[in-house]
């Protein structure tokens, strides 16, 4: 479900508030446009629910507050048409610049191309264009699913059997779906017994109700790769409605401040995760986009490296808030993907 804007802004956002302010009228040092300020750049969602979401949107918006970046935020409503007309109606709002923030690739190109034809500069995160002139901003998912995939081994052996929770389409999904396929073929003592998944405005409560008909008619599943925590939280729920929490472990990929209670909460079956900040990987997006308006280079492909989380290393150093793991560990709060002298990119 899409959370209240308090704990929106409780997941990652608070720090950037502290950000440094954009200068009136532009940056200075700034190359062109960017000296002289209020360069019009959209932010193009496709999903808008969720702590990620909200922590990844208020990230975006600081790094453009910085820069004195005139950004439009279009809110994802998990509607593939309403975000082709949301890119139309970017183009005809003059925007220099279009961060896309998921979608699906397919309903995509066509309107995507036509920005690229007026000279605006496209940058997508997550969802995969395959288009040599936009660069593709991602979380290393490939590491995200090795490391937390690791840790069940270290939790659990080489022996168990699993639930997967797994939504085709979504390029960070498909792309840790990979690390899963090849975890399973060097690991025979690994069983997939079930396998579902849901993405929509109520990913967590849905894919709960999934979850209960999955462990009810596999009752020997002691394991639930779940790589995206509106996934975890549905698993989460589903084993503490059954009665089941402490006879499952849940290994999953991001995190909020509303994750770090789960995870840390007593008898919490959720016992790992691994995740970039949101907020960071916003911020990138639109440095990225920057870069490109200021006819600059940009890698095509631009990776924010993750984290390993865990309920015993979370619970040991007191961890309750995004604002207290940034704090805690300096790598999870900073990263200089897609960066220049003249971009404000420490922003806490």
């Amino acid at each position: 479900m899409k959370p209240p804007a308090q704990l929106a802004l409780s997941a990652a956002a608070i720090p950037f508030l502290f950000a440094q302010a954009a200068v009136a009228g532009g940056i200075a040092g700034a190359p062109a446009p960017f000296d002289k300020g209020g360069v019009k750049v959209a932010l193009i969602s496709y999903i808008s629910a969720g702590d990620f979401f909200q922590a990844y949107q208020a990230g975006a918006e600081a790094q453009a507050k910085s820069l004195d970046i005139d950004l439009r935020v279009f809110p994802g409503r998990q509607d593939a048409a309403e975000q082709r007309e949301q890119i139309l109606q970017a183009i005809n709002l003059g925007v220099s610049g279009i961060v896309i923030d998921h979608g699906l690739p397919e309903s995509l190109g066509d309107v995507v191309q036509q920005a690229l034809d007026k000279g605006i500069k496209v940058v997508a995160f997550d969802v995969n264009l395959n288009n040599s002139k936009i660069p593709q901003v991602e979380q290393s998912d490939h590491e995200i699913a090795d490391l937390a995939l690791k840790q069940a081994v270290k939790d659990n052996g080489t022996k168990f059997n699993a639930g997967y929770v797994y939504v085709a389409g979504f390029a960070p999904l498909d792309r840790r779906n990979e690390i899963w396929d090849k975890f399973k073929a060097e690991n025979a003592g690994v069983v997939e017994k079930a396998r579902f998944g849901n993405v929509s405005d109520t990913t967590a409560t849905t894919t709960a109700d999934q979850v209960k008909a999955a462990l009810t008619a596999n009752p020997d599943i002691s394991v639930v790769f779940a790589p995206y925590d509106e996934f975890a939280r549905g698993v989460k729920l589903a084993a503490s409605d059954l009665g089941i929490a402490g006879k499952l472990k849940i290994y999953s990929a991001d995190v909020s401040t509303a994750d770090i209670q789960e995870i840390t909460a007593d008898g919490s079956p959720w016992v790992a995760t691994v995740a970039t900040n949101p907020a960071v990987v916003g911020a990138v997006s639109v440095r990225a986009a920057a870069l490109q308006i200021a006819g600059q280079d940009v890698p095509h492909q631009i990776s924010v490296k993750p984290a390993l989380l865990t309920q015993e290393s979370l619970r040991a150093a007191g961890v309750k808030t995004i604002e207290e793991l940034a704090q805690k560990i300096p790598a999870f709060s900073t990263s200089d993907a897609a960066t220049a002298s003249w971009i404000p990119a420490k922003l806490f």
